[in-house]
């Protein structure tokens, strides 16, 4: 197969789809690797070793498309970017669709099949492909709020963990997966005052057992929330159902009744959120402000630590890469059930039931 990997477009991103190695893997494999120029450099990978490892370099990305069969990605495709995709192309990208539909129109006129890392799912329900971007987010969700508190950042001037004789500041984690959980880690070993938020309480349990007796842990529902956000310096929002969009558990009047400068980091923001009045930006221009809170809600955290990201995706994505190379979209999720859970959009139909909800679209089950 031909495989194409596009130079990111995404405001700030500057991850890259693959890395040499895998690239040399697949070249191994029997495929033809294209790679655009300067993909990697974003990770101070340059060209050179990307021919070294196999791959042929495309400066006109037009025409890496247009040579492609699979596109390997790490975000969504841009508009311009869905304008080169075709029937025949295989897309393979996080792509999180319930969150927007103008994308989701976007790639089904395209025709193309598109297999999505955030809902390859293995039989125990995990999501190998989020969770180590949902590790990266979440310990700099905690990183980043600890920054905007500060006065030089328009917060209130509060340090996570204080300082010996003042108070440390009070941290609230909503939604507690791989992303809450390294939220927390983080809040935690930088000294907060943490509350950990769950509709599960075996999560919770597993919480205290491995926190003990430094944070507190609270069932999600309304009362508990509302109480909590408007106590905290901090409110993380780390929320996730598969495919789906996230419900928005904390109200705007709820993140009016917080104190003046505090901050709020909406990890989940790309399929969503779960702070009704978030909204997504980009690493350029990260927060705003509603009634004197700070919101920052970049879609592609990990974007920041391009380097660290790139690395821990590639680790988990490469096995599915190499299976759609080998096998295609029908006979690698015939195969492979977390594959198979990945397809969003095969040949322009929509055929993954939560987003078609979400949406309103047409749904057409997947069956081979």
């Amino acid at each position: 197969m031909k495989i194409g990997v596009p130079k990111e477009l995404k405001n700030n991103e500057n991850r890259v789809g693959l890395l040499p190695g895998g690239v040399r893997q697949l070249a191994h494999d029997g495929h033809e690797l294209l790679v655009e120029t300067r993909a990697g450099a974003g990770i101070g990978v340059d060209d050179e070793t990307y021919i070294r490892a196999g791959a042929k370099i495309v400066s006109d990305p037009r025409e890496l498309f247009d040579r492609s069969e699979m596109i390997v990605k790490v975000k969504e495709p841009l508009p311009e970017e869905i304008d080169r995709l075709r029937p025949h192309h295989i897309l393979y990208a996080y792509l999180h669709l319930a969150a927007d539909r103008e994308l989701t129109e976007g790639l089904m006129k395209a025709g193309a099949s598109c297999v999505a890392y955030e809902t390859i799912q293995d039989p125990d329900g995990t999501l190998p492909l989020l969770i180590p971007m949902s590790e990266v987010a979440g310990r700099m969700a905690t990183q980043l709020g600890a920054v905007y508190l500060q006065n030089d950042h328009g917060g209130k001037g509060i340090l996570l963990g204080g300082v010996p004789g003042t108070r440390r500041a009070k941290v609230t984690v909503i939604g507690c997966g791989a992303a809450g959980t390294n939220a927390i880690k983080m809040a935690v070993g930088m000294g907060a005052q943490v509350t950990a938020i769950d509709l599960s309480i075996r999560r919770l349990e597993e919480l205290d057992a491995l926190f003990s007796n430094r944070i507190n842990t609270l069932f999600s529902n309304i009362e508990n929330i509302e109480a909590s956000v408007i106590a905290s310096d901090l409110v993380i929002g780390a929320v996730l159902i598969p495919g789906a969009k996230a419900p928005k558990l904390v109200t705007k009047k709820m993140i009016s009744r917080m104190g003046k400068g505090s901050v709020v980091v909406d990890i989940a923001v790309d399929q969503g959120g779960c702070i009704e009045t978030c909204r997504p930006t980009t690493h350029e221009n990260p927060t705003f402000e509603v009634d004197g809170i700070i919101h920052y809600c970049v879609s592609n955290i990990p974007g920041a630590v391009a380097k660290t990201s790139t690395y821990a995706l590639t680790n988990c994505t490469l096995k599915h890469a190499r299976l759609l190379a080998a096998l295609g979209v029908e006979k690698g999720a015939m195969k492979d059930s977390a594959l198979k859970a990945g397809v969003n959009i095969y040949k322009g139909k929509l055929v993954y039931r939560q987003i078609a909800q979400d949406l309103g679209f047409p749904y057409t089950p997947l069956e081979f």
